[in-house]
């Protein structure tokens, strides 16, 4: 049912992004990195379909205290993501696309981290598997991730130095 929840939140997520894409095409947005794009949405799909399978062909019984702890982190995680979508608006998407005229954003949780989405999809994505033990998952996507993320936010960065 978690796996569930999470793919429909990914369902609205996408949504979203594809309006916010189109605001910024609309713009004369430039996207950066695309080549990046396409194993980072394999990886995600993978993360969802590795914790639910995991966790039923291991057969581990659920561990209260690890269980509801990875689920608050997992509901923290989703409000911190969506602190981010809301403070970014249709600046923000699954891509990376900078709309030129458009001013960086430095309010909400972007006054304390540069990244803080990143933060959300780092916590998710160890506690999601977690939450029902499939921790060969927590560990495989979230090195699989690290590398990903280096890739991903030295491409983000570079794109926002272009508007600054």
């Amino acid at each position: 049912m978690l796996i569930a929840l999470v793919a429909v939140e990914r369902v609205a997520e996408l949504i979203v992004s594809n309006r916010h894409a189109a605001w910024a095409f609309e713009r004369d947005g430039i996207e950066y990195g695309k080549g990046h794009y396409p194993p980072m949405v394999v990886l995600h799909s993978a993360l969802l379909v590795g914790a639910l399978l995991e966790a039923w062909l291991s057969g581990r019984d659920f561990v209260g205290w690890l269980g509801w702890s990875m689920l608050a982190l997992v509901a923290l995680a989703q409000a911190l993501r969506w602190w981010c979508i809301v403070t970014l608006g249709n600046a923000w998407n699954t891509r990376v696309i900078v709309t030129p005229g458009v001013p960086l954003v430095t309010r909400g949780p972007y006054r304390w981290i540069p990244h803080p989405n990143y933060v959300a999809v780092v916590i998710e994505g160890f506690a999601l598997p977690l939450v029902h033990g499939s921790w060969v998952t927590a560990v495989v996507f979230t090195l699989l991730n690290a590398w990903l993320l280096t890739v991903r936010i030295r491409c983000e960065n570079a794109a926002l130095e272009s508007v600054r």
